[in-house]
C-alpha cells in the first residue's frame, strides 16, 4: 500500500497547519440547554484511545461544572464502528454525541448497506489527532528496530499476528502498509478496542501492534512493549528512542481524528451549545496536559472547516480502502 507523498502528506496536513481552527457555530452564547443526561457514545470498545478521551472529557466537564447535566460515556464497539454509526444516525438526538475514530470514513465506505452519509452529521470539534507507532513486546530482546523486525515476521510468515480494532480499520490499513512496504504476510487478528489489543501484546498472545501512544503507554511505562518507530512528521517526546518511519525512508504519516460528532438534524442553537461546551474542554488544563502526556496532536477544528476536513480524509481513505482491495 504505497501511497504517493501528496496523498501521505495530506493525512497530517490538519495537524501541521491548524485548518481554519475555529470557524464554528457563530454562538458564544448558544440559548440551548439540555434538559437530560447527555449521551457520548464511543464508536470503540472500553480501554482504547478513544474511550480513554471521551471519560478524560467527562471528567473535566463534571469536575468544573461545564455541563447543568450528567455527560455518560456509552461503548458502543461493533462492526468497526458501524453500530455507533447507526445509533447516531437512526436513535441521535440532541442529547447524543459522538466520539469518533477513522472508521468514521472507512466502515461507511465498506458497508454501504448502512445508509451512513458522514455528511449528514453535524460536526462539533476534533480534539486532537491521535498517533500511531509500531510496538512490540520488549521480552523480544532480538527485535530492536524496523529491520530487526522485518526479518523476524519474514521468518514467521503468517504465522506472525499483528492484533488490531477492526477489520479495514486503521490497524488494518497500517498492517497492510507494513505489509506490502517491506514484504510480509503478517495475519492481521482483530479486537474490539485498541485496550484489549494493548493486553494482548503485553501478554504475548500478539507479536505486534500498531497501538495509540495513549493505548500502549501504561506498559510501555512497565517495561512490557517497546516502539520500534512512528508513523509521525517528527519524533514523539515520550519515546524519543524511536524513529519515525519517513527517517526510515518510508514517506508514511497517519493520524486517527478525535472527534465530537453531533446527530443529524441537529439545529444551530443545540450545535452551538456543544461547541462551546468543547470548546472550554479544550482550553482546559487538563485538556492540554492530557493531549500531551499522551502524544495528541492537532488544533481545534468545528464547523464548515470540519466538514471539509471529514469530505478530505474520506476521500484519502477511499484511495487506501481501494489500494487493500478492500473496496472497490
Amino acid at each position: 500500500m504505497k501511497l504517493s507523498k501528496r496523498i501521505v502528506m495530506s493525512m497530517g496536513v490538519a495537524a501541521g497547519m491548524g485548518l481554519a481552527a475555529l470557524a464554528a457555530p457563530q454562538s458564544a452564547l448558544a440559548e440551548w440547554k439540555p434538559k437530560k443526561p447527555i449521551d457520548f457514545v464511543v464508536m470503540a470498545g472500553k480501554g482504547g484511545g478513544a474511550d480513554k478521551a471521551v471519560r478524560a472529557m467527562q471528567a473535566i466537564i463534571a469536575k468544573h461544572k461545564l455541563a447543568p447535566v450528567p455527560v455518560n460515556p456509552i461503548n458502543k464497539p461493533g462492526g468497526s464502528g458501524a453500530v455507533a454509526l447507526v445509533h447516531l444516525k437512526d436513535k441521535g438526538d440532541d442529547h447524543t454525541i459522538m466520539f469518533t475514530l477513522n472508521s468514521f470514513y472507512t466502515t461507511p465506505m465498506r458497508q454501504p448497506s448502512l445508509g451512513v452519509d458522514i455528511e449528514k452529521f453535524t460536526p462539533i470539534m476534533r480534539m486532537a489527532e491521535d498517533t500511531f507507532c509500531l510496538w512490540v513486546n520488549s521480552d523480544m530482546k532480538d527485535i530492536n528496530n524496523v529491520d530487526d523486525f522485518v526479518k523476524a515476521a519474514k521468518a514467521k510468515g503468517k504465522g506472525w499476528i499483528m492484533a488490531g480494532t477492526g477489520k479495514a480499520s486503521e490497524d488494518n490499513l497500517l498492517t497492510d502498509f507494513l505489509n506490502t512496504t517491506y514484504g510480509l504476510e503478517m495475519k492481521y487478528v482483530p479486537y474490539k478496542g485498541g485496550g484489549k489489543v494493548a493486553k494482548e501484546l503485553a501478554g504475548k498472545n500478539a507479536d505486534s501492534t500498531v497501538n495509540n501512544p495513549s493505548e500502549q503507554l501504561g506498559f510501555f511505562q512497565a517495561g512490557n512493549t517497546k516502539p520500534l518507530a512512528c508513523f509521525t512528521p517528527e519524533r514523539l517526546s515520550l519515546f524519543k528512542d524511536a524513529p519515525t518511519f519517513k527517517e526510515l525512508g518510508q514517506d508514511m504519516v497517519y493520524f486517527m481524528q478525535r472527534t465530537v460528532v453531533g446527530s443529524p438534524g441537529m439545529s444551530a442553537d443545540v450545535q452551538a451549545y456543544y461547541h462551546d461546551l468543547f470548546k472550554k474542554v479544550f482550553d482546559s488544563a487538563e485538556w492540554q496536559e492530557y493531549r500531551n502526556k499522551r502524544a495528541l496532536q492537532g488544533d481545534p477544528i468545528s464547523g464548515q472547516a470540519l466538514m471539509d476536513y471529514w469530505k478530505r480524509e474520506r476521500d484519502i481513505h477511499k484511495t487506501m480502502l481501494k489500494k487493500m482491495g478492500a473496496i472497490e
